[in-house]
C-alpha cells in the first residue's frame, strides 16, 4: 500500500495527528517529547531521529516503518508476494528451511528483474515455454555420487 505523498514528516505527522483526534499535548505526552519540539517537527522546523519517530508512530498507533519511509530513512518495500506469505506461514518446515526458501526465491526474482528491462514477455515465453496440457512433464534427475562411509553401499 502506497504512502500518500505529503510535502514533509511533519506535515504528515500532523496530518495523522488530526486524523486520529489527537492533541499536540497529548501526541507528545505519549511520544515523551516537549510540546514545543513536537510542534517544531510538525511546522518543518526540526528533523527528529529515528528514536523520536518510533515514540510518536506509538503515540499515534500507526507503524513505524510508515513514519520512516515518509522521513526518507528507509525505502518503501514492495508488498510480500504470495510465495513469501505462504511459505512464513508454513509450520511444518523449520525456521532454517524457511529462511533458505525465502533466500532462493529472492535470488530468483532479483536476477529476473535484472533480466526483465531487455526482455519481452513473448521472448521468455518462448524461452520457458508453458507444458501441454494434460501433459505430465518431469523435472530432470540429478545425480550426486557420495562417498558412503564404512560398510554402507550407495545404491
Amino acid at each position: 500500500m502506497a504512502l500518500p505523498k505529503v510535502g514533509s514528516i511533519g506535515e504528515y505527522i500532523r496530518e495523522q495527528r488530526t486524523h486520529a483526534k489527537i492533541s499536540l499535548r497529548q501526541l507528545a505526552a505519549a511520544a515523551g517529547v516537549s510540546n514545543p519540539y513536537l510542534s517544531q517537527i510538525e511546522r518543518g522546523l526540526r528533523k527528529p531521529s529515528a528514536e523520536i519517530l518510533n515514540q510518536i508512530a506509538k503515540g499515534l498507533h500507526i507503524s513505524s516503518q510508515a513514519l520512516y519511509v515518509q522521513a526518507g530513512l528507509i525505502e518503501e518495500r514492495e508488498p510480500d508476494s504470495d510465495v513469501l506469505t505462504a511459505i512464513r506461514a508454513d509450520h511444518l518446515i523449520t525456521e532454517r528451511q524457511r529462511q533458505v526458501l525465502i533466500d532462493i526465491y529472492e535470488s530468483f526474482r532479483k536476477e529476473n528483474r535484472a533480466e526483465a528491462p531487455g526482455e519481452d514477455a513473448q521472448t521468455s515465453q518462448k524461452a520457458h515455454p508453458a507444458p501441454e496440457p494434460g501433459r505430465v512433464t518431469r523435472a530432470p534427475r540429478l545425480t550426486t555420487r557420495y562417498r558412503c562411509p564404512g560398510n554402507i553401499s550407495p545404491r
